[in-house]
């Protein structure tokens, strides 16, 4: 079920993306960001990057530099920001000193100890465990006396009765009951905020209007809603988007192959392909499958997000890699291949334009890796195996052999010439394509697969041609 946003938002649109950098950044966290993304650009909006790192034992700043890097990689900036919540410490204090004046918080002195056993307790009697309200102040109560040797926590004086209800964008409306919510911990006993709490006053500040973030985030919302409706703070539109599964149809993960962002660009994926096949795993525009951002970001809206979970297929995130391999610039797929084929062994002196290379083979490419590895043959000395070469290099092919090394040294050197003089040579010597073509790429390139014989020609240049073909004649 899809809750329809047909007309402008009435105030400005405020997206983030406000991943923990406790690792890289995922397939799933990269969808989220774009489009929260998207949903700014459209509406002319503000797009903000928040790092959430109060998780202190497992945030790094090598994971906050890999969704940084990842976000410049797909090209998605941001307008504000990166803000970081260990920065706004002061800020979380303010708050929670406010609602502690309020009656909206309050101090609890259990140990981690007696609150399990209060949980426990909840469980044995076939109830969710949750904290039973020990500390909780209320009128007519009293509270336990204070021991010395025993520093507090500060948490949430949740609503006892009532629902907390939302319309979510993807899942539609949303019940959770008051009863279900325990009073959460939103200051540990040494004074660091909590996660929920951060969230919701870091929403609140930079006047987030839009949350689009995973599902498995549901259970934290209503949370956050009580939190910002008890500091007074207008509610962002919540929009939950499914994960994204594997071919399999179980979470994805490692064992699927690449999750981070960043695994991708190593594997010869351009960043135009990987945002069009994130775009389209929870979100339609008709039958449309092949589009540019630009056009992604007209089109965005919430309307056409799905609440089904999307299955991931390396196959089609490959063939749309082939298309924008084809749509992109020679010179721009020179300077990603280049270093491949150094990698490899590639030597470019006296060796023909790379871009020109690229633009031969790229039809069939369906990753820059593959496409380096087909122009290995222009940038390497051929070794033709030898029983190859016994096998095409006859006595009958030798005489058309002889006559091609003579014509190459007065025909024009252009693709059309080449393919021309070839023809005439095949019939004065009575033979087919194949028995000329076979023997020259051999001798050429070293191997038999090659994109057409009159343009591989034409591109190793007439002087290597010759040589080549001398040396075996």
């Amino acid at each position: 079920m899809t809750i329809p946003m047909t007309t402008a938002p009435t105030t400005p649109v405020r997206t983030r993306f406000a991943p923990s950098p406790t690792g890289f950044l995922h397939l799933g966290g990269a969808r989220t960001a774009l489009y929260s993304w998207a949903f700014a650009r459209h509406f002319g909006g503000t797009f903000v990057l928040r790092i959430e790192d109060t998780d202190l034992e497992r945030s790094t700043p090598e994971a906050v530099q890999a969704i940084i890097d990842g976000m410049q990689w797909l090209g998605l900036d941001h307008d504000e920001g990166p803000f970081y919540q260990m920065q706004r410490m002061d800020r979380y204090r303010e708050v929670i000193a406010q609602m502690l004046e309020a009656g909206t918080a309050y101090h609890c002195y259990c140990t981690p100890e007696e609150v399990e056993a209060m949980r426990e307790r909840f469980r044995e009697a076939g109830e969710k465990p949750r904290y039973d309200g020990t500390w909780r102040p209320e009128e007519g109560k009293t509270l336990p006396a204070i021991r010395a040797d025993r520093k507090p926590v500060v948490r949430f004086k949740n609503p006892l009765d009532g629902d907390v209800t939302w319309h979510d964008v993807v899942k539609g409306p949303i019940t959770i009951s008051n009863k279900e919510l325990d009073d959460l911990v939103i200051a540990r006993t040494d004074g660091t905020p909590t996660y929920n709490f951060c969230v919701a006053v870091d929403d609140w500040d930079m006047r987030i209007t839009h949350v689009l973030r995973g599902d498995d985030h549901v259970n934290n919302t209503p949370r956050q809603i009580n939190i910002l409706r008890a500091i007074g703070a207008e509610l962002p539109q919540y929009g939950h988007l499914p994960m994204i599964l594997g071919a399999d149809g179980a979470k994805l993960s490692k064992r699927h192959g690449a999750v981070s962002v960043m695994e991708y660009p190593a594997q010869g994926f351009l960043p135009e392909a990987m945002l069009n096949y994130l775009a389209r795993l929870g979100w339609s525009h008709g039958d449309d499958e092949v589009f540019s951002m630009a056009q992604f970001c007209e089109w965005f809206n919430l309307d056409h997000l799905t609440a089904s979970p999307a299955q991931f297929n390396n196959e089609k995130l490959a063939w749309l890699n082939n298309h924008w391999i084809k749509a992109a610039d020679n010179a721009r797929l020179a300077e990603l291949a280049k270093p491949r084929l150094l990698e490899a062994g590639a030597v470019f002196d006296g060796a023909p334009d790379l871009a020109t290379v690229l633009a031969l083979l790229k039809e069939r490419a369906h990753t820059v890796n593959e496409l380096a590895d087909a122009a290995m043959l222009f940038f390497r000395d051929p070794q033709p195996d030898a029983a190859l070469m016994t096998q095409h290099f006859t006595d009958a092919v030798k005489p058309a052999l002889a006559q091609f090394a003579e014509r190459i040294a007065t025909v024009e050197w252009t693709k059309e010439a080449i393919a021309a003089m070839l023809k005439e040579v095949l019939a004065a010597n009575g033979l087919k394509m194949p028995q000329l073509a076979m023997p020259l790429r051999l001798i050429v390139t070293g191997q038999l697969q090659t994109p057409a014989i009159d343009a591989v020609l034409q591109l190793f240049g007439r002087d290597v041609v010759t040589a080549r073909v001398a040396k075996y004649l």
